[in-house]
């Protein structure tokens, strides 16, 4: 989870702006989330304020705007500015998984048709789409699958409180198995935050034969562990009614929890749901309900993270997250560190093209391929042709 600062913001409804708006034929802004409209379609044609915010007529100050007008321009072009946008032309198709003997449906994004599976588990509270940006550019070298883990995003499960590392884990390689039966491809688990304590946990059972990597994003036990106690705090100051999906996503780069308008156009609508009786949006994911779990994600992690047996890398947004363990296992080698500069805690999201970049780097540096690591020069014996 991030424990970056989440303040409240001050909940200045665009709607309220929108209610009386001078009157005019216009058609409704376009999004796939809209949730309410802002007029009734029309077919006349857009009149000079609709072009002006198109960009298509002559500057603003030839209008000679009323303040009213001025006004109202404002707020329909900050509505637009936070607009949800979609997960198609990163990710390629979605799907639900249904494990076997349960009630469990599992929710995953995919993209890419060759090379090793990177298998992404986002960070509490977010979902599968954090890492839709960055799936663009690994999907032109390998196969991406960014999956919602129980409780988040589109996926439902019989508990979706249960969010123990243990279950969490169970969950992973269960759609692993379905999704892949028993000869499953390379695979390298991408884990951010809570996502990557449960990666390095799936990695540690050793159970996933075909495990090629281990990349582990801006998460170190002891300062994880440090901020558990501030963690409830945080999470019920941080502002929990939404009027709009814009306002959520207006919400979450001026609070500073995401850095990327873009990224947070197309992954804040998946972190919602609309609540009936309130009618408004609400947080999907219940972490403050959650507690007694927090600790088990992050107890121990420097050392069981040193231990898997594949090769591994820690992104990390700033040098001062190192632990001892870390420290020391950093120096002996035995993992690869990176800070990735000018970001906040949701790399992949802040730097979706660097993150990208980092990823690719790392499967061809440990020479990962479709079906595990690939040696250079290593053929298969040539038929042995008769004596002449």
């Amino acid at each position: 989870m991030d424990s970056s600062n989440l303040s409240s913001l001050p909940e200045e409804s665009l709607e309220e702006e929108l209610e009386q708006p001078p009157q005019r034929n216009e058609a409704p802004l376009p999004s796939a989330y809209a949730s309410v409209p802002l007029r009734p379609p029309s077919q006349v044609p857009l009149n000079p304020l609709s072009k002006l915010e198109c960009g298509t007529g002559p500057p603003a100050e030839s209008y000679n705007l009323s303040e009213e007008d001025n006004s109202w321009l404002v707020a329909r072009s900050s509505l637009q500015k936070y607009s949800p946008l979609d997960w198609l032309g990163y990710f390629d198709e979605e799907k639900d998984i249904p494990i076997p003997d349960s009630n469990d449906v599992f929710h995953v994004y995919m993209a890419g048709t060759e090379g090793p599976v990177v298998f992404c588990l986002h960070g509490g509270g977010y979902s599968g789409l954090s890492f839709t940006l960055s799936a663009g550019k690994i999907k032109e070298k390998a196969r991406v699958v960014a999956m919602d883990l129980r409780g988040h995003g589109k996926s439902s499960s019989e508990n979706d409180l249960d969010l123990s590392v243990e279950t969490m884990c169970n969950d992973v390689l269960a759609v692993i198995k379905e999704m892949y039966g028993e000869s499953p491809p390379a695979i390298v688990l991408v884990g951010h935050s809570m996502g990557g304590s449960v990666a390095v946990h799936v990695a540690a059972k050793k159970t996933l034969r075909t495990l090629a990597g281990l990349v582990v994003v801006d998460v170190v036990e002891g300062t994880a562990m440090a901020s558990l106690i501030h963690m409830q705090k945080i999470l019920s100051s941080r502002v929990q009614h939404f009027s709009s999906i814009e306002k959520a996503i207006e919400w979450s780069v001026k609070g500073g929890a995401l850095r990327n308008i873009d990224s947070a156009r197309v992954s804040i609508p998946s972190t919602l749901k609309y609540d009936d009786s309130k009618k408004c949006y609400v947080h999907r994911a219940r972490l403050v309900e959650t507690e007694q779990y927090w600790r088990g994600w992050y107890e121990g992690l420097s050392d069981i993270f040193l231990s898997c047996p594949v090769p591994k890398v820690l992104l990390l947004a700033g040098t001062d997250r190192l632990d001892r363990s870390l420290t020391i296992g950093q120096m002996q080698g035995k993992f690869q560190m990176v800070v990735v500069r000018h970001t906040g805690h949701a790399i992949q999201e802040d730097s979706p093209e660097e993150f990208a970049t980092l990823i690719l780097n790392f499967i061809s540096r440990n020479r990962i391929g479709p079906q595990g690591v690939e040696i250079p020069g290593l053929r298969r014996p040539l038929q042995s042709h008769s004596q002449q």
